[in-house]
């Protein structure tokens, strides 16, 4: 499974924190995400490929106080069963969710 991930967190702007293998990840990024851009939620099946944005789960804000969004392109069969963003945030979180909560208050990533 390959994950691109991006997000911010409350003390540093937009990066990637997983680039799905690339070596640069943002042209896949913005291919993915073209016309979804002022989207607040995204659930998208493309063939192997899922791309979808939340809010945190854990309501977490930046130190404007704006909500904190993640933004995921996910290659593989893993999320072929799922159905809805609910689910797939569901099954992505956890792999995730360790790694966010030790570095969204940093100074930078």
């Amino acid at each position: 499974m390959g994950i691109i991930w991006a997000t911010r967190g409350k003390n540093w702007g937009n990066c990637f924190l997983m680039d799905g293998g690339f070596q640069d990840p943002l042209p896949e990024y913005l291919s993915a995400f073209s016309g979804l851009e002022n989207s607040r939620e995204v659930f998208q099946k493309m063939g192997d490929r899922v791309i979808m944005r939340f809010e945190d789960p854990e309501g977490r804000r930046d130190c404007s106080g704006r909500p904190i969004e993640h933004d995921f392109v996910i290659d593989g069969p893993e999320l072929e069963a799922k159905s809805t963003l609910e689910e797939a945030r569901d099954f992505v979180w956890p792999l995730v969710a360790g790694q966010y909560e030790k570095c969204w208050a940093a100074d930078s990533v």
